[in-house]
């Protein structure tokens, strides 16, 4: 019995290795997509015309009904972060399969 359930297990392993590799896989595909997005907000959070942009919505000059979270000192500071903080987990994920003796 102990070899079937060796099996079942890694069977399992297999089953729920396929699917997350898969779904890593569609992930890196969106996160590469948006990158050119990404770096041009990158770019504008903090450039002058950010500051002309915030300035000018904090004088009222915008709509009201304007969707404005780029402008928030927050959201786009938080998503560099977060950003950033995932490119360092992908590096040490890498660097740690590269050294492991199974890939």
């Amino acid at each position: 019995m102990e070899q079937i359930e060796r099996i079942m297990k890694m069977e399992q392993c297999l089953d729920a290795s396929e699917k997350a590799i898969r779904e890593l896989s569609e992930a890196l595909s969106a996160f590469e997509e948006v990158q050119a997005q990404y770096r041009q907000l990158s770019g504008y959070y903090g450039s002058d015309q950010w500051i002309e942009d915030y300035e000018d919505d904090e004088a009222g000059k915008l709509p009201k009904d304007l969707k404005r979270g780029v402008l928030s000192e927050d959201a786009v500071y938080d998503l560099i972060t977060e950003n950033r903080e995932l490119l360092v987990r992908m590096l040490r994920l890498v660097t740690a399969a590269l050294e492991s003796d199974t890939l």
